[in-house]
């Protein structure tokens, strides 16, 4: 069998593919050309550049599997698929704790400022050094703040498990009744139970001092100016899920106005071209959509993507 590899995958991920006697091909293939070449492979593993709709499918009645190295499936038909025969397949786990981390490297940066004086030193280091001090000298700790988890599926855990290993308090929201207590693990395989707490998204939005974002695309952006209004006086909030989620016009004005004192966007309204606006303001932490961008979660996803084809396909 086929395998076509569009958007990439580990070493590791690839061998064992082989190794188990598939024809891997790792070449990419535009998007505008996908249509006219899907149709010689019988799987196709995405990551979030490639699109899978309605009409990929129709046009490839011999692909059986769609694999969708990463979480969020929304650039893939999924139901679509799954009508024809077609088996969808993701790795919602292998990227869960390098996601968690780079949300908290926003905060991090945010409460220290660096985001603006990484941008500031190289220009004014050398002539200003006195007034940049004092500009960044109103620091905050992140200890017994109040983490606010918005989605709580297992990016949403491993972040909130950070920052209870940093003494925040975390309170989040779901659609499915959630956890009372989660299990953090630290050095010598030492397991401890901490508190959190589920409560409606509004409460979430009205009490935290820290926002972090980890729901799927929809039509509609959950965060927008009246969810902005409702929020603390200078809350920080992050969205490493999907562009969208947050109406990015709603958040410049909710930073300009000083009610949010930094955001940290690791993904788009509309990617790739972010609005100018995002990328140039001062207050923005900024990383191009590198959730998932570890070593460790790239062969984790690789692994594992390549078990779900073979247990799938090799049947």
């Amino acid at each position: 069998m086929r395998i076509l590899i569009n958007d990439g995958i580990d070493p590791q991920g690839k061998k064992i593919l082989e190794d188990a006697g598939f024809d891997v091909v790792v070449e990419r293939i535009a998007q505008e050309k996908l249509i006219d070449e899907l149709n010689n492979f019988d799987a196709i593993t995405v990551r979030s550049a490639t699109k899978v709709r309605k009409e990929h499918i129709d046009a490839s009645p011999n692909l059986k599997l769609i694999g969708r190295g990463g979480v969020g499936m929304d650039n893939i038909d999924v139901e679509y698929a799954r009508s024809k025969g077609i088996t969808v397949v993701n790795t919602p786990a292998s990227s869960s704790l390098s996601v968690g981390e780079l949300v908290f490297a926003h905060f991090l940066n945010g409460v220290r400022f660096l985001y603006d004086a990484n941008r500031q030193m190289p220009q004014k280091g050398d002539s200003e050094f006195a007034s940049l001090k004092k500009k960044y000298a109103k620091g905050v700790e992140l200890k017994g703040k109040t983490l606010g988890v918005i989605g709580f599926g297992r990016i949403g855990r491993e972040t909130a498990k950070i920052g209870l290993g940093l003494g925040m308090d975390v309170i989040y929201s779901d659609l499915l009744e959630g956890p009372e207590h989660l299990s953090l693990t630290f050095t010598g395989n030492t397991n401890v139970n901490l508190p959190v707490k589920q409560l409606e998204l509004d409460k979430i939005i009205e009490q935290s001092d820290f926002i972090s974002l980890h729901v799927p695309a929809s039509d509609k952006a959950l965060i927008g100016a009246s969810e902005f209004a409702k929020m603390k006086e200078g809350v920080a909030l992050v969205n490493a899920s999907r562009g969208g989620v947050i109406d990015e016009s709603a958040l410049i004005q909710a930073l300009d106005s000083g009610k949010v004192a930094f955001a940290g966007l690791d993904v788009y309204e509309n990617e790739p071209t972010p609005k100018k606006e995002i990328l140039t303001h001062p207050k923005i932490s900024l990383t191009p959509h590198i959730g998932a961008a570890t070593g460790e979660a790239q062969q984790r996803i690789g692994e594992e993507l390549a078990n779900l084809i073979i247990e799938n396909l090799a049947k």
